[in-house]
């Protein structure tokens, strides 16, 4: 698997790439990689003839108390999988690489980055747009793969390229679950064998919420208080958010609709903060 450091290097290779004629995807990931991130990369050597794989874990989306410095990083793992599934190259840039020391210009999606996980992350957004415009310019890939786990980041994402005209395609990819239910995430190898048990109470409220809604219960906040109490009698559980949004504006709405809506949840369980979901589209 050919791991690619610099700008200019991946520039040169999807020069040839394009003169040859070929079609490129392009996976954005902070890397530790698991089958969640498999899916994204097998979507895209599915449906392009070349498959670029970033693997960088961006400074400019993690708050000052988060966890940049411990996050998850294992390159030579994360290099046989995207070997295993077909991609082509990793890019893995050094942060001095990706940005200058000045580092003014960022992105800004007003309307949507303020709300949800922009609360309490109010910088994150800014920096995701940064990182992947510039993934964007570097590469020029035809199409872009996001996880739909994190459904506020894809809406961004969708949003930002539609505006700023960007000429490549964003493609989402459907929530993968460990066994047990839980929605995989790099991040969850901080949870204990107890807080993973507690862990579980996302989905299973997400699916007692479901079940609700097509039994009838059309009212969000009567909906939002049952999730509420079902993840607060688990143990280890923090709520930072429960809501009921249009999928468009990420506004909340107060009468469930029948299509066009999504259940968001984030939780701290312990220390990590766990995000879920499930969106029902037309």
């Amino acid at each position: 698997m050919k791991i690619v450091k610099t700008i200019s290097e991946i520039r040169d290779i999807v020069k040839d790439w394009r003169k040859a004629g070929y079609s490129i995807g392009l996976v954005p990931t902070m890397g530790y990689l698991h089958a969640g991130h498999g899916s994204l990369i097998e979507q895209s050597v599915k449906n392009n003839d070349k498959t670029v794989v970033s693997v960088f874990v961006n400074p400019t989306q993690f708050g000052p108390n988060e966890d940049l410095e411990k996050y998850p990083r294992d390159i030579d793992r994360d290099s046989q999988l995207v070997e295993s599934l077909g991609g082509d190259i990793i890019f893995n840039p050094e942060a001095s690489e990706m940005y200058n020391t000045k580092n003014y210009t960022y992105i800004t999606v007003q309307g949507l980055s303020e709300k949800l996980c922009g609360i309490t992350r109010p910088t994150h957004f800014a920096g995701v747009c940064q990182v992947v415009s510039k993934l964007f310019h570097i590469v020029m890939p035809d199409n872009a793969y996001f996880g739909l786990k994190d459904f506020q980041q894809y809406v961004i994402i969708k949003t930002m390229v539609e505006d700023l005209n960007f000429p490549v395609k964003i493609n989402p990819v459907n929530i993968v679950r460990e066994e047990s239910g839980i929605a995989m995430s790099s991040r969850n190898v901080y949870l204990t064998d107890d807080e993973k048990k507690s862990a579980l109470s996302l989905s299973d409220t997400l699916k007692k919420a479901s079940q609700l809604i097509n039994n009838g219960e059309k009212n969000s906040k009567e909906l939002i208080k049952q999730m509420q109490e079902f993840i607060s009698s688990h143990p280890y559980t923090k709520i930072d958010y429960i809501k009921i949004v249009d999928i468009n504006t990420l506004e909340d709405i107060a009468e469930i609709p029948d299509n066009n809506y999504a259940v968001l949840l984030a939780v701290y369980v312990g220390k990590t903060r766990l995000i879920d979901n499930f969106v029902q589209h037309s």
